[in-house]
């Protein structure tokens, strides 16, 4: 199969969206040798970093898939993450004690992510077939049978819908997408920058003003992400600038903005996995906020479990697997959320009592545990 090649009538599995999640699937597929089809809509893969952080259970994933040692290769490792209220230090969250054999947290563009699948899925003989955006998807008795938007028909005993948040798949099926959206924007943003924290930690900063999230990417650059009241259509580097010198005051000078984008945050779990012969999986099944980095982590996770199920044949263990998994964390990311961007004067006192005494308490290595996934496994 190659890109040019024309779309073939027939498969067992069809996998709409090559993102992390449909090639995750994909290779998980290959690997078993169960015949496959995945096509996207998009000419080439995006280049743009978006999703950036790749935890501990998603390497060991990874690993499964043969795919962990060529992405750490192309990422910075990072032992901690760091809550601050403005300069003041609230809590540790480390990760160099893991019980894992990646026990930190790898800060990798997701286009590496992406490249690194595409070129594991080529090496086990497997193409994604682009550009084909589904328009229909009708299934019967027998099967599937997805008809692009150019025309070509693709019929499959089965159908996975890895298409983002505003699946076609997901349409299709009719299975609802409860929740709702979280009033704050978000800025996304990769600049170069001076930082005073430096590039051993992720930090969370939280504030009245909202959250900022900064971390550090491969190729010196950082990471910005803040919730802000409405955010311009296209940020700007004096933009990035203003956002950090109000919420973390002396701490940064930034000096090239690299790509930046604004973004409205959904908090929504699919309430059902699969209806028939309709499967949902990554961004087609749950979504919620960054907080965390978990969104891409979840999803990858997804793929290979649903891989899994098709190897083994017990197709009903995939919903009762990952679904319990994307409430908590969407759950967990909308507590963190809502904690970190509070305006009320009297719960941003407590929070920031309670923070650094439960960090005394043991909470950090839970914390680090469920940011990592690992009680997902």
């Amino acid at each position: 199969m190659n890109n040019a090649a024309a779309l073939p009538a027939r498969t067992e599995v069809a996998i709409v969206g090559a993102g992390p999640t449909g090639l995750a699937l994909a290779v998980t597929l290959a690997s078993a040798g169960i015949d496959f089809v995945i096509v996207d809509r998009l000419p080439e893969g995006a280049n743009t970093s978006r999703a950036a952080v790749v935890h501990a259970r998603t390497l060991e994933v990874l690993d499964e898939l043969g795919a962990a040692q060529e992405l750490i290769g192309r990422g910075v490792q990072v032992a901690r993450f760091t809550v601050r209220d403005g300069s003041r230090k609230l809590l540790t969250v480390p990760f160099d004690r893991l019980p894992t054999p990646y026990p930190y947290t790898l800060m990798a563009p997701q286009y590496e992510t992406e490249s690194v699948l595409l070129d594991r899925l080529r090496t086990l003989g497997g193409e994604v077939h682009r550009p084909y955006e589904v328009g229909a998807v009708v299934q019967g008795d027998e099967g599937v049978t997805l008809t692009m938007s150019s025309g070509e028909t693709l019929h499959a005993d089965y159908a996975v819908g890895a298409d983002g948040m505003h699946s076609a798949v997901r349409e299709a099926s009719g299975i609802g997408f409860t929740g709702s959206a979280y009033a704050e924007s978000f800025v996304l943003a990769d600049v170069v920058m001076d930082w005073g924290p430096g590039r051993s930690e992720v930090s969370l900063t939280f504030g009245a003003a909202g959250l900022t999230v900064v971390a550090p990417l491969p190729g010196g650059h950082y990471r910005v992400v803040a919730t802000v009241d409405e955010a311009p259509a296209e940020p700007t580097l004096a933009f990035v600038q203003q956002v950090l010198d109000e919420r973390t005051p002396g701490q940064a000078r930034v000096t090239g903005l690299v790509w930046a984008s604004r973004f409205r945050v959904h908090h929504r779990v699919a309430d059902h996995y699969r209806t028939g012969r309709l499967f949902l999986a990554g961004d087609a099944a749950h979504v919620h906020s960054p907080a965390g980095g978990q969104g891409m982590n979840t999803g990858i996770q997804d793929g290979y479990a649903l891989g899994r199920a098709f190897v083994t044949g017990n197709l009903e263990s995939y919903e009762a697997q990952r679904r319990p998994v994307a409430e908590r964390v969407v759950a967990f990311t909308d507590r963190m959320t809502r904690i970190a961007t509070t305006r009320s004067v009297i719960a941003r006192t407590a929070r920031n009592i309670a923070l650094p005494l439960l960090g005394h308490l043991g909470l950090r290595s839970k914390l680090a545990t469920e940011l990592a996934e690992l009680n997902y496994r």
